[in-house]
């Protein structure tokens, strides 16, 4: 589940409206002759319907009411001249505005995705990938709409109103009051409909987030789903979410319903009360019927202003609940990278010293997880990490390439601190191959060149070679297949084969390996061995070893326990020696050195 923080008033207020509106105006700023041009035209064109009652008038008492039928043509013209002027108008607003606007959406969604890229791992935890997606997608349409056609028609609607009410005043004094006695209400109304409408816009807004996490979990998740007939189960939790999201949808159209039908209503019961009053004073000539005409028909030209009012007001509260969804990720503290070394100094292999960690959302009262790891992995050496499951291995590799940051203590690269690095420097020399293999809808070219995008042809198929990934000859397009998202169209062997590629494909100086043969069988695990030694021979590797033959690919081993390193030697030493390492190499309680050469057939290193 995302964490969604919102301030208390960011929902039920005003100005706190417009500040998150405010908020878009540094994007806003790009477009802003193409907004003004927009609303100029805009406004135009609605002030030309002004125009239209004020014809209207003269011919009623002109024309009609002299039967002078050959000055009628010329007011009719007039009439056609304006409609033509408020159609071309309004074309030319949508056409200044659509392409600049797709370009201001484009540039929200990249500094968006490269905020994402940079963000530290603990705020991915934290947050459900379907709010990060309904973000980039649905509420960056939303805040394109409103910068479209409900901030114009705002500004636009609210010059129409103030114009035509001075030209209802103009017109009849006393009609006019009557017209504008429902202001009073319908300003308290909207006042207690925003507040509303904000909390459930907001509300709606994180459970269409919520929605996307569970059909994205259900579709990456297809297989586990129906291989134990859970497909009933994920779709009654889906169809409760969406209930959920109905309730709030429901709520929010009756506030708007009911905001609408007093929008439209009051109105309406003045009109009919100015329409009584003018025919009254029509009747004991104090006002002529040409100008009852005009003024009616100035009056049913603001109907659209006023009855627009609770929709543009909704769109604000949904463009503005975008915007702080939208910034709450742009807002997000980004980990520091103060590192502006480039190079190493002298051969000294990887050092821990007194490494310190816990994960964020760890309960204060629970121990930290690394508690002082002093390791030093030497120069050309390949380390094994022996551990009991949960004791810390993915985590201690995660510090290497800053994942995650240390809580205290350093870690250095030959002699030289990693903090000191900046990040996408220390990810060109360390590279990583995860338990979990995860690909992406690519080819199989791309997905192993992410490891070293300047490699050639020649070093991604030593890669797949190393690897033991001839199948993608077999593949329809070879290197060139697309692999489907996250490469399912493979096995787990195939693709924790195209991960181990991708993590020696730049030749880099350091390698982690988080357990990176668990998938295969026992004659693949054989072959990727045999052509590991050759990789590992050439860098400074720190492998995760759950089984005694990935072991045997390490020059010495370190055991992980209680949050700190217990033991370090060779393998033939901790079997003698460490009873705990002989206890996780067999899977059952501290057998004897010789049990478990027995075990592993006699083989040693």
């Amino acid at each position: 589940m995302a964490e969604n923080r919102q301030d208390d008033d960011t929902a039920t207020g005003h100005r706190s409206t417009v500040r998150s509106l405010l908020r878009l105006w540094p994007y806003a700023r790009a477009v802003r002759r193409r907004l003004a041009v927009s609303v100029a035209a805009a406004l135009v064109a609605m002030l030309s319907v002004l125009g239209v009652p004020l014809v209207l008038g003269r011919i009623v008492d002109g024309p009609l009411a002299e039967h002078d039928l050959s000055g009628l043509w010329p007011l009719i013209g007039v009439l056609l001249v304006l409609g033509l002027v408020e159609a071309t108008l309004f074309y030319t607003r949508r056409v200044v505005l659509a392409r600049p606007l797709a370009r201001l959406e484009t540039a929200m969604r990249g500094d968006l995705f490269a905020k994402l890229q940079r963000l530290p791992i603990s705020f991915h935890e934290r947050w459900g990938s379907g709010q990060l997606l309904s973000r980039a997608t649905a509420d960056m349409y939303t805040m394109r709409l409103f910068l479209a056609f409900p901030l114009v028609f705002l500004v636009v609607n609210s010059v129409m109103f103030l114009v035509g009410t001075a030209v209802m005043f103009t017109q009849d004094w006393r009609l006019a009051l009557i017209i504008l006695l429902p202001a009073v209400p319908l300003f308290v109304l909207t006042r207690r409909f925003e507040a509303g409408y904000s909390g459930a816009s907001r509300r709606a807004q994180d459970q269409n987030g919520d929605l996307a996490t569970v059909i994205e979990e259900s579709v990456l998740g297809i297989r586990i789903l129906k291989a134990f007939g859970r497909h009933r189960s994920m779709a009654e939790r889906f169809r409760a979410q969406a209930h959920d999201l109905r309730r709030t949808e429901l709520r929010k159209a009756g506030l708007l319903a009911n905001l609408w039908a007093v929008i439209v209503g009051l109105p309406e019961i003045a009109l009919g009360c100015a329409l009584a009053a003018g025919a009254y004073l029509v009747a004991h000539d104090e006002l002529s019927a040409g100008t009852l005409v005009a003024f009616l028909s100035t009056a049913l030209a603001l109907r659209w202003p006023v009855e627009s009012l609770g929709w543009l007001l909704a769109y604000a509260n949904e463009a503005a609940t975008a915007a702080d969804r939208f910034f709450e990720v742009l807002d997000e503290p980004e980990t520091a990278d103060p590192g502006t070394a480039e190079g190493l100094g002298a051969p000294d292999g990887i050092r821990f010293t007194g490494v310190r960690f816990r994960y964020p959302d760890a309960p204060d009262d629970t121990p930290d997880l690394l508690a002082g790891i002093d390791l030093h992995i030497r120069s050309g050496e390949t380390m094994a990490l022996v551990g009991a499951t949960g004791s810390g291995k993915t985590t201690l590799t995660a510090l290497l390439p800053r994942l995650y940051e240390a809580g205290a203590g350093t870690i250095t690269l030959d002699g030289l601190d990693i903090r000191d690095l900046p990040r996408e420097r220390l990810r060109e020399l360390v590279a990583v191959a995860f338990e979990e293999p995860t690909l992406f809808s690519a080819t199989v070219r791309e997905n192993v060149l992410m490891g070293a995008p300047g490699a050639d042809d020649r070093q991604l198929r030593a890669a797949l070679a190393t690897a033991q990934a001839s199948f993608v000859d077999k593949l329809p397009d070879g290197v060139d297949t697309e692999v489907g998202e996250q490469g399912l169209s493979l096995s787990g062997g195939q693709r924790q084969r195209l991960a181990l590629a991708r993590a020696v494909v730049g030749e880099p100086a350091f390698l982690v390996l988080d357990d990176p043969l668990s998938a295969l069988d026992v004659h693949t695990e054989a072959l990727v061995e045999r052509a590991l030694r050759q990789v590992l021979g050439a860098t400074t590797a720190l492998v995760v070893a759950h089984r005694p033959s990935t072991v045997l690919l390490a020059d010495r081993v370190a055991v992980l326990s209680d949050g700190r390193i217990e033991a370090v030697g060779t393998h033939q030493d901790l079997l003698r020696d460490c009873a705990h390492y002989r206890e996780l190499m067999s899977g059952e309680s501290a057998p004897t050195p010789e049990a478990v050469l027995v075990s592993e057939g006699g083989t040693t290193r």
